[in-house]
């Protein structure tokens, strides 16, 4: 088969022998047989060229990236530990650059320098294919060596974020609980009596900004227990009624008479640990917006009751 030189129609009558049959395409006659190869190629540089660009451009973008980190941190500094923090950093931006430049690397560029490799005859600037290369494959496993260094303390610096929060919110409950001491004297015996009042719920406490309804929301209040302190109770008798009229007796009503000469002063906490899991050995209770470790929680005197019963462990 051979091809037209006119307009590069594959014609299969060509190599017959026979020139003098005009081209299918274009109508072009042959006017001799076709010249013979050369004795001596000279060999070619594209594919070189190619994986050096490659390599050399992957580089580049890695080295600006880490320039533009370490002059954007400060203070400015250019000592060792500097540069491989800038170095993290564009590691961390380049993140996504990783995946397609590795799947390059691997199917693109490594056969081409295959190909290089075994036909130094056809293909020259070997040395100049190696490196760029190597480049290419390089430039991805750094990226990736840097961002596994940096995964443990990026985890580390989340989980002080997430306890920040947590902190944050349970500062804002216990200043609403001192000014719900303030405004009635004493706590409320569940953690939603701390927003505004309604129909249900006469007391409460202003909340323009929406503060205390964003900290109820953000951390478990399920576990709140208020305690009230049992030396400061009145020791005085209810007044006893006139007439025939008979107190009723039952438990709800020495309840209710309990609950109205208490005052709660006190309460207690319990929340997850980092692992966010209850009845865990990194339980935290917040004791008056003191937040303590289960195992290191100090005692308290036994002169409390509690409006709920202590969970059981």
């Amino acid at each position: 088969m051979t091809i037209c030189p006119c307009c590069g129609f594959k014609s299969a009558n060509s190599g017959s022998g026979v020139y003098s049959v005009d081209c299918l395409s274009c109508g072009a006659h042959s006017v001799g047989e076709p010249l013979p190869r050369p004795a001596r190629e000279l060999p070619a540089y594209g594919r070189s060229l190619l994986l050096t660009v490659t390599g050399s451009l992957a580089a580049l973008v890695f080295a600006v990236e880490t320039i533009i980190a370490l002059v954007g941190r400060a203070p400015l500094s250019f000592g060792f530990w500097s540069w491989i923090a800038a170095a993290e950093t564009a590691a961390w931006h380049l993140k996504w650059v990783t995946i397609p430049l590795t799947a390059l690397v691997v199917f693109g560029s490594r056969k081409i320098y295959t190909s290089v490799r075994q036909s130094p005859n056809n293909f020259c600037g070997l040395r100049a294919a190696r490196n760029g290369y190597f480049a290419s494959a390089a430039v991805p496993l750094l990226i990736l060596v840097l961002i596994g260094v940096t995964v443990p303390a990026r985890l580390r610096h989340r989980q002080w974020g997430i306890e920040a929060g947590d902190n944050a919110s349970i500062q804002r409950i216990d200043r609403a609980l001192e000014e719900y001491r303030a405004a009635y004297g004493g706590l409320p015996s569940d953690l939603k009596d701390l927003l505004p009042g309604d129909s249900k719920n006469l007391r409460g406490l202003p909340d323009a900004d929406g503060s205390i309804a964003e900290a109820l929301k953000n951390i478990d209040t399920s576990g709140y227990r208020p305690t009230a302190n049992l030396a400061a109770v009145p020791n005085k008798k209810p007044q006893q009624l006139q007439g025939a009229v008979l107190r009723n007796a039952s438990l709800s009503t020495a309840e209710d008479t309990l609950s109205e000469r208490l005052s709660f002063t006190n309460y207690e906490l319990p929340l997850p640990g980092p692992d966010k899991i209850m009845d865990t050995e990194d339980d935290l209770i917040v004791r008056d917006g003191v937040t303590y470790k289960v195992s290191e929680l100090p005692r308290r005197g036994s002169s409390t009751t509690s409006a709920a019963q202590p969970r059981r462990r």
